[in-house]
């Protein structure tokens, strides 16, 4: 049996989706992701940071599974991750800042033998609508860190629209809670000898509502997590 139909009994694609006051956009990436993915098995996992203001009802309308974690991103892209039955495992955020239109390319790295496909705004075809020169610049001395550091040839650091085989996301032993999971995950496929594969992604504005993220608390948090990685097996 082709493992995308959709009679298969296990998923064949999980996307994972952190939440956090997000009612007026994550009805339309649960939509858009629904489209994309139609001739595909697939679930949809929402996890919730005890929203208030309707995004689990909603999200819970449109067929999600909502799971909740409070600790932060990282945090509940670990509970995503080993909540996934899928064989591919999606991640993205919930501010339609990633486009489903890219799911497929992100899908195909991996049915195409690669371990982990990561989404990079600076490959050609890439970009971004929404990183000001003081976030590009942030962005570009981290990956040149790591790369130093690691031997990497990253081309994007801070960016969490990615996709895993199963099996290498439990090859990952991610441990980050917050917003130095992407970083994480970075340095841990290098330290793994995992196949990585980087594809074109535009990142599009925020939709609507206020970013989570914090420039200089974040900033320090990501700093953090390369050096104390360099330790750590």
């Amino acid at each position: 049996m082709n493992p995308r139909n959709k009679r298969s009994a296990a998923p064949y694609v999980s996307i994972i989706i952190p939440t956090w006051n997000e009612k007026d956009n994550i009805g339309k990436v649960i939509k858009g992701v629904k489209q994309e993915l139609s001739g595909y098995s697939y679930e949809i996992l929402v996890v919730d940071r005890y929203s208030s203001d309707g995004t689990i009802q909603i999200a819970k309308s449109l067929g999600a599974k909502v799971l909740y974690d409070s600790k932060g991103k990282g945090s509940a892209l670990i509970k995503g991750f080993n909540a996934a039955r899928g064989k591919i495992i999606i991640s993205m955020d919930a501010d339609l800042s990633n486009r489903p239109a890219e799911l497929k390319l992100l899908i195909t790295g991996i049915e195409t033998g690669y371990d982990v496909c990561m989404g990079s705004r600076y490959l050609t075809g890439g970009g971004s609508d929404d990183m000001p020169i003081y976030r590009r610049l942030a962005n570009k001395g981290f990956v040149t860190l790591v790369n130093l550091l690691y031997g990497s040839r990253y081309s994007d650091m801070c960016y969490g629209y990615r996709s895993f085989s199963k099996n290498s996301f439990r090859k990952l032993k991610l441990r980050e809670k917050g917003f130095g999971i992407e970083t994480e995950i970075n340095i841990r496929a290098r330290k793994a000898r995992l196949r990585v594969l980087e594809v074109p992604s535009m990142e599009k504005k925020r939709a609507t509502g206020s970013g989570k993220l914090r420039t200089w608390q974040d900033g320090y948090i990501i700093l953090k997590t390369i050096l104390k990685n360099m330790g750590r097996n």
